[in-house]
């Protein structure tokens, strides 16, 4: 089977003819002020290296199609179903809704996939949640001019031509949210608190992972973490496995803390409550008898296993709604606010809680 060869991009033009960016898409486009001799030297060379409009910069000269795009962007190295964890099913529900009610369809982004070919696919805008670093889904609609909305670092790493539609920003806060989590738990005395994490360079993995580190620098704590390297519970479960077994030596993947395995998890990949669990039982570790446990999860059922499970809650109906929101207003230049910040909600049940400690929300 013949790979077909990969597609020349706007950046791949603006290289070869010497200019920027936003030079290459005024001289495309027909717009800007561009001196003619500029114009046709960039044309003559985007037609030598074989670029194609897209065809959501087609559309962005014939008018809407009032279709919006949405990505999540954990583990893009390998096609996976998002709407299949708890929090992205409920955040892509409301974002659904919340587009309805304006009129307009949304479309789910893959999240790995060749080259660019999500330009492909007409779209008056994208949301991208929890993008990664340097992402190029959200360079490459910015460079196309569409509007985005996602977090402040990626907006600023992908720039965007000149006079694009407006990008708004929709940020959490991790690092509070990770270091109120983790004070809960030193609260109810354990020592040694390990990080169950993701191999992703997403916001959402990498905050919460450095917010992790200070507080344990800040505390006097050796950090202990290990990270999956994949969507899924089988996936979570081993990462779990592997750093309940590791010593004051280490183990595979996991960086081990004087005294024995840990005594307290906090879990950020999405893991089903009741699985894990189970699953900890099957160690031999009883919750919270001797393990103190908080998962980062929108699962309902963490409020009905058996010790009740403590989660850290990103919001995502309110975030999603929020999200369209600035979306749908930058599409169509309504003013509003540039972003929205949001922090989580800890809902500390039996799981995380020393034997006679109160029950609280917040």
């Amino acid at each position: 089977m013949t790979t077909p060869p990969p597609r020349v991009r706007l950046v791949d033009v603006a290289r070869v003819a010497g200019v920027s960016k936003t030079t290459v898409s005024d001289a495309l486009n027909g717009t800007g002020r561009l001196p003619d001799a500029t114009r046709e030297h960039v044309r003559e060379v985007a037609r030598g290296l074989g670029y194609r409009p897209n065809a959501t910069a087609r559309r962005l000269r014939a008018g809407r199609t009032r279709l919006l795009g949405l990505a999540a962007r954990e583990y893009v190295r390998s096609p996976w179903v998002y709407a299949e964890l708890a929090y992205f099913s409920q955040l892509t529900t409301a974002a659904t809704r919340a587009a309805l009610e304006h009129g307009y369809g949304v479309v789910l982004l893959p999240t790995a996939a060749p080259d660019d070919c999500w330009l492909d696919m007409p779209l008056d805008g994208v949301f991208v949640i929890d993008p990664v670093e340097g992402d190029p889904l959200v360079a490459d609609f910015l460079s196309a001019g569409v509007p985005v909305v996602s977090d402040r670092r990626a907006l600023a790493e992908g720039g965007g031509a000149e006079g694009a539609r407006p990008a708004r920003w929709l940020d959490f806060d991790y690092e509070s949210a990770t270091i109120e989590a983790l004070d809960h738990l030193r609260a109810q005395g354990v020592e040694r608190i390990a990080l169950v994490t993701a191999r992703s360079t997403s916001c959402f993995f990498d905050r919460s992972g450095e917010a992790y580190a200070r507080w344990c620098a800040g505390n006097g704590r050796v950090p202990v973490t290990v990270a999956s390297d994949a969507p899924g519970p089988a996936h979570v479960l081993a990462a779990v496995e592997v750093v309940l077994s590791a010593s004051g030596s280490g183990g595979s993947g996991a960086s081990g803390a004087p005294g024995g395995p840990p005594d307290a998890l906090l879990v950020l990949p999405e893991i089903s409550p009741p699985l894990l669990l189970d699953a900890l039982r099957r160690l031999g570790r009883s919750v919270p008898d001797d393990l103190l446990v908080v998962c980062a999860t929108e699962d309902p059922a963490a409020a009905y296993t058996d010790p009740g499970m403590s989660t850290l809650g990103y919001l995502p109906v309110e975030s999603a709604r929020a999200g369209v929101e600035l979306l749908v207003d930058a599409i169509e230049g309504r003013p509003g606010p540039d972003g929205r910040l949001f922090g989580a909600r800890l809902e500390v049940r039996a799981s995380s809680l020393a034997a006679g400690a109160p029950r609280r929300t917040r």
